[in-house]
């Protein structure tokens, strides 16, 4: 099991436009407490692009987190898409098909391939716009998500809904469009082998981090430097000593990081018992989820 120096958060967002004030970077250096990078700052995703574009080509020593499912469901169907003939077949063609289908989409937007006549029938738009093939119910979930669920880790949500405060369908799919950029240069688990050295990306999930905090489910969302603080004693970091109001997605961040520097050292995050080497081509898994 390698051990890695650097931890780092990404919160991510799906929504339209050139900058997103729900994106959120934190990093995690030694034993210190995390930080934001570039506080203040309203990041596009080009940039965050750029940002881990630099950390592959300097070969960082730092396990980063990305707060987004790097794909749909695939196990129960045999497919990500059933029916039709273009469906891809694993990860990275997943990545590139949504690429292809957005190449006219500006910012890492989506529109493209929810417009497309064959994509649009498995996902739920919006209240009455409800694709023909949407699974009945809260839709389609993936071996990590059902997992998650069976042993109460983590609540889960279908990346095939689109709507409601807890979707999180939209931004996956603009980080599909990350990971088209990025991968192979920047591996990810499990999908790649962990490398000796450089840079690795995993998927997380911060609700998973805020509980390991102690918190209940449903309010995993901490708005206040005192009680981020207090959250982050319980992950063994040091505090970062910030009073008053922050933004969840500042406080998600740089909980996140922490928290994955907790649990990065556990084997029991690197061998979940239901992952295999399949579900790992096509529908990775979220780390930490055990």
């Amino acid at each position: 099991m390698r051990r890695f120096t650097h931890f780092a958060a990404l919160d991510w967002s799906g929504a339209r436009g050139p900058r997103q004030r729900g994106i959120a970077l934190a990093v995690a250096r030694g034993t210190g407490a995390p930080q934001l990078v570039r506080p203040g700052h309203v990041w596009s995703r080009a940039e965050i692009l750029t940002w881990l574009q630099d950390v592959a080509a300097a070969g960082a020593d730092m396990l980063i987190g990305f707060d987004f499912s790097a794909a749909f469901a695939f196990a129960d169907c045999g497919a990500y898409f059933p029916g039709w003939a273009d469906s891809p077949s694993d990860l990275p063609a997943l990545w590139a098909q949504v690429e292809r289908l957005t190449a006219e989409d500006p910012n890492f937007e989506i529109g493209g391939f929810l417009a497309h006549p064959e994509t649009r029938r498995h996902f739920r738009h919006a209240q009455g716009d409800v694709g023909d093939l949407f699974a009945p119910g809260t839709g389609r979930l993936r071996v990590v998500e059902q997992h998650q669920r069976t042993t109460k880790q983590a609540a889960s949500v279908s990346n095939f809904n689109l709507i409601g405060a807890a979707q999180v369908g939209k931004a996956s799919l603009a980080g599909m469009r990350l990971l088209h950029r990025l991968h192979p240069h920047l591996p990810l688990w499990p999908l790649d082998p962990v490398p000796t050295t450089g840079p690795l990306l995993v998927e997380i999930y911060t609700g998973v981090a805020a509980r390991a905090t102690g918190m209940a489910a449903g309010r995993s969302k901490i708005r206040d430097g005192a009680a981020l603080d207090t959250a982050l004693a319980v992950l063994g970091s040091p505090p970062i000593g910030m009073t008053g109001p922050t933004s969840d997605h500042a406080s998600d961040a740089l909980m996140a990081a922490a928290w994955l520097r907790a649990v990065a050292n556990n084997p029991a995050s690197w061998s979940p018992l239901p992952l295999t080497d399949t579900l790992a081509c096509t529908e990775g898994w979220t780390f930490g989820i055990i």
